[in-house]
């Protein structure tokens, strides 16, 4: 069986979730970043305790088709943003998205936008700057170097997105001494 578990952003999320299903006793195929394959069926009261033993990582089951396709969406971006080498994307982020979810970019925006009060290209710029924390906290590379990692098109349009969404430059934020950053999972 299928789950989709919201709340999945990393390796260590699919460790957790696969150490845990498995200590309920569960065989576990495969964990992907939002959906794990686990045999055999679980029934209603074992789905419950499922349910319960992700809560307490912070996990959550997603039950509507709704909520199963914004997962998809954003699991899908943060696959692309967090695990993936921007500058050697070739194709566009609205036919990404649509792939991996699999139906109607249009119809995934609406969605998405109903959904979360917020839209699939503002979370994008988000997470990308969360991305961009990330990698100004680290230090080893200079703006020009996160800007073509990150996909833009210079340092200048990186630099101004990054002030319109954190009030900062993002020299002003690594000489801040604060670099505070949101968990992936809360954006």
């Amino acid at each position: 069986m299928l789950l989709r578990i919201k709340n999945m952003v990393c390796d260590r999320c699919q460790m957790i979730v696969r150490q845990q299903l498995e200590s309920l006793g569960f065989h576990v195929n495969e964990v992907i970043l939002g959906q794990a394959d686990i045999t055999p069926e679980p029934d209603e009261e074992q789905l419950q305790l499922i349910s319960s033993a992700l809560k307490v990582p912070g996990f959550e089951l997603i039950n509507t088709e709704t909520e199963k396709t914004v997962e998809a969406i954003k699991n899908a971006i943060i696959e692309l943003v967090h695990h993936s080498d921007l500058s050697e994307f070739n194709t566009s982020v609205s036919d990404y998205i649509s792939k991996r979810a699999g139906k109607d970019y249009s119809y995934l925006s609406r969605l998405f936008s109903n959904a979360q009060d917020t839209t699939i290209e503002r979370f994008i710029i988000e997470q990308k700057i969360e991305k961009i924390k990330e990698l100004l906290a680290y230090g080893e590379l200079n703006l020009n170097e996160i800007a073509y990692q990150m996909g833009y098109s210079s340092s200048a349009h990186l630099s101004t997105q990054f002030k319109s969404v954190t009030g900062l430059t993002p020299s002003e934020f690594k000489n801040s001494g604060k670099m505070k950053r949101k968990p992936i999972d809360k954006i």
